[in-house]
């Protein structure tokens, strides 16, 4: 499943923590640590374990005074870990609630239940003999035995045993994620390793280091361009898991704000991570501008998402490039057209993103010529051609 929830239990058992706050203190706090999972009461009193049932009884009606309020006093949520290595921890919800006592409540019943999952439920009973000498106090019940999964959100329900009608609690818990760093280091779906990179621009290549993997599995790496989604530019480069080194050279073509090394276990839904070196490379985007003589247009589509605004200029002498009338588009990462175009060395287009500016002229290269003459000799007369690109109308006269 994706990221799995984390708690850090630092809630009080005589505190109920709101639910955004206890999740962000989660985020940048460590789990805490247990060795198995169980259930704990009260002293003196006396609790027997066992799974709720899938069809259980219809409620009663409660005695007078008898509502949520006056049962429930205090319910807190959190996460804690059980490891069997450095990089095998699971989590679990731990669930601790305090119960005023009646003779009419014989226990506690636990139901957490996630989208597309069945619920679990567990029952909390009280032995007699311990409920008698304990009615009319505050007890306290806990159990962290409810497996959960990071960044999954769970609805936790509890009932007295008997069920009251209308004496229920009822909350939802989302867990943190894998921003975690105690899960980043110790829960196999949240380790995605870290990446390093030394750019070698004399060579197009980027010498890419791999630290903090999960080990006993091997590592890929490979370039992509980041969009919605990192689409592949390669091959992927493997990394076996008993490699000392774990490092690898990978060839670019070239250096794209959106290019980025991306790096995963080979491990079923295993995270990834990426790292993108030339994010900052703006320059590289404003290539690839044509122009269609048949049609007169003039057009240009971004390698990589862009905020810009593309607008035709004409260029003076000085170097100024001054914004044509009603010529400019806002791109993000479709392709734009300028339709009805005359080539012209001083036509060119200006790119904006953010305060920074370039200005391209695409028809100073030679490569843009909008006519031509070609003269041939033949048998002591010379034949003139002229070929246009665009639609134009010629005038031959003599001097």
């Amino acid at each position: 499943m994706g990221n799995m929830f984390l708690w850090v239990a630092l809630l009080m058992s005589h505190c109920f923590w709101g639910l955004s706050g206890a999740a962000a203190a989660e985020q940048s706090s460590e789990l805490e640590r247990i060795e198995k999972c169980g259930t704990r009461c009260s002293q003196g009193l006396h609790c027997r374990t066992k799974p709720g049932t899938w069809f259980p009884p219809p409620c009663q009606d409660p005695a007078q005074g008898l509502n949520s309020s006056s049962v429930f006093a205090n319910i807190s949520l959190s996460t804690v870990m059980s490891c069997e290595g450095k990089q095998k921890c699971s989590l679990h919800l731990q669930i601790k609630t305090a119960v005023h006592l009646t003779e009419s409540i014989h226990g506690v019943s636990i139901c957490a239940v996630a989208a597309g999952m069945m619920s679990n439920c567990q029952v909390f009973t009280f032995k007699k003999a311990s409920r008698g000498r304990m009615s009319g106090r505050k007890v306290e019940v806990e159990n962290n035995c409810f497996d959960i999964s990071q960044s999954q959100r769970v609805q936790v329900t509890v009932k007295t045993v008997p069920s009251y009608c209308g004496v229920t609690w009822t909350s939802t818990y989302e867990a943190p994620g894998c921003i975690n760093k105690d899960l980043r280091q110790h829960v196999p779906e949240c380790i995605t390793g870290k990446l390093s990179y030394d750019v070698k621009p004399e060579r197009k290549e980027l010498s890419v280091r791999v630290t903090e993997r999960l080990e006993d599995y091997d590592y890929f790496l490979r370039l992509c361009r980041n969009d919605f989604i990192c689409k592949g530019t390669g091959a992927e480069t493997k990394i076996k898991k008993g490699d000392p080194v774990m490092s690898a050279t990978l060839p670019y073509s070239r250096p794209l704000p959106c290019l980025c090394i991306e790096g995963w276990s080979l491990l079923t839904d295993a995270p990834r991570v990426q790292v993108c070196p030339f994010k900052d490379r703006l320059e590289e985007l404003w290539f690839g501008i044509n122009f269609d003589p048949l049609e007169e247009t003039l057009s240009w589509e971004p390698e990589c998402q862009v905020s810009a605004v593309v607008a035709l200029c004409q260029k003076r002498e000085d170097g100024v490039c001054l914004d044509l009338p009603h010529a400019s588009q806002k791109v993000s990462r479709e392709k734009i057209t300028f339709a009805k175009v005359d080539p012209h060395p001083q036509l060119c287009m200006k790119f904006t993103a953010g305060p920074q500016s370039w200005v391209k002229c695409p028809f100073a290269d030679a490569t843009f010529k909008a006519w031509e003459v070609v003269v041939t000799r033949q048998q002591g007369q010379e034949d003139v051609k002229m070929l246009s690109r665009i639609t134009a109308t010629f005038s031959v006269g003599h001097v």
